[in-house]
């Protein structure tokens, strides 16, 4: 092999080398940066105090769960396939752990009129295409029809959550299983409020003691009261401790699904 083979080999490495390099570059620019918070409502869908209340609610899913959900929303995504672009955001921004590949990204394009979610490793399991393409039609899409943006993302998120919980029920299901709950509920407590009356009476005669059987019975119907039996479970969405942390190298496999609204 003479000199000048060598030299030519060399220089056409190093073409194509700069040219990878510049493209990946060039691609980047269509991303943005990584952000530092779980809300990126790039294209204003939301006001900033619905952004802040999302906001509270994922970093606090993330502090208990490790587990994190992200939303993005975007102006444009050019020639991207939503899809595709909300894959590939969410493996360059690394959400979710290392290993554990638990996250989630919400992407929302508001030119066309674009939604997608994208689930990392960890997730395709709990929350395959057809159960994220079901919220997608009967929560997303009929609440970003009517510019309810904000609730749209509120309670699909609130059903991402369940789902990983086990506690969500779709809305096919909920009415029945709603109100054999209620009936099983009330027979239990007419039967612990029988017990608790039959305790104060035998009581009676000892000094006063049927008050504690009273008390017990208010207690018991002050927890009904504020809710003692939610069936809704799982995360409340109470505030969190403290900022978002960051993210943790998660990849992403290419499960998802979503729509146009």
């Amino acid at each position: 092999m003479t000199f000048h083979s060598i030299a030519n080999k060399f220089l056409t490495l190093l073409f194509f080398c700069f040219a990878g390099t510049a493209a990946y570059a060039d691609e980047s620019k269509d991303f943005p940066e990584k952000s530092s918070v779980l809300v990126n409502d790039y294209a204003h869908f939301l006001k900033p105090e619905e952004t802040n209340r999302l906001e509270r609610k994922l970093v606090a899913y993330n502090d208990s769960t490790s587990t994190q959900i992200v939303i993005v929303t975007m102006t444009s995504i050019g020639e991207y396939a939503a899809s595709d672009y909300a894959q590939q955001l969410g493996q360059r921004w690394g959400i979710g752990q290392k290993g554990k590949d638990n996250g989630l990204l919400i992407l929302v394009v508001k030119e066309p009129h674009d939604f997608f979610i994208a689930t990392g490793y960890g997730m395709e399991g709990n929350l395959p295409d057809g159960k994220l393409k079901r919220l997608f039609e009967e929560i997303v899409k009929p609440n970003f029809k009517q510019g309810n943006y904000y609730g749209g993302l509120d309670q699909v998120t609130d059903a991402i959550i369940q789902i990983m919980s086990g506690t969500y029920q779709e809305d096919h299901k909920g009415g029945k299983a709603s109100g054999n709950k209620a009936i099983f509920i009330f027979i239990v407590l007419i039967i612990l409020i029988a017990v608790f009356s039959s305790i104060a009476k035998r009581g009676g005669g000892n000094g006063g003691s049927s008050g504690g059987g009273g008390f017990l019975a208010g207690m018991l119907l002050g927890s009904l009261a504020s809710g003692g039996f939610s069936s809704r479970g799982g995360y409340s969405g109470g505030s969190s401790s403290g900022g978002f942390g960051g993210f943790g190298g998660g990849s992403f496999g290419g499960g998802g699904a979503g729509g146009s609204w």
